[in-house]
């Protein structure tokens, strides 16, 4: 699995937003936010809210990814 880019504190941030706010369909709303921005032709929004996307999924598993220390 591809980690996600996670480019600043805010990205972290709205995706814990997005858990305490929506729960297990966290992702779904990061994946409408995305597709609304690309709606507007905000391609910058819509990576951001991709790059979530991507990040809830890692951050609602319950196993390890990657090498453990």
């Amino acid at each position: 699995m591809n980690l996600p880019y996670i480019g600043t504190r805010e990205a972290y941030d709205d995706a814990c937003m997005l858990l305490s706010r929506f729960g297990e369909t966290a992702g779904l709303e990061a994946s409408d936010r995305a597709e609304a921005a690309r709606a507007r032709g905000n391609h910058i929004h819509f990576c951001h809210w991709r790059q979530i996307e991507r990040l809830l999924v890692i951050m609602t598993i319950d196993q390890s990814i990657g090498t453990i220390h």
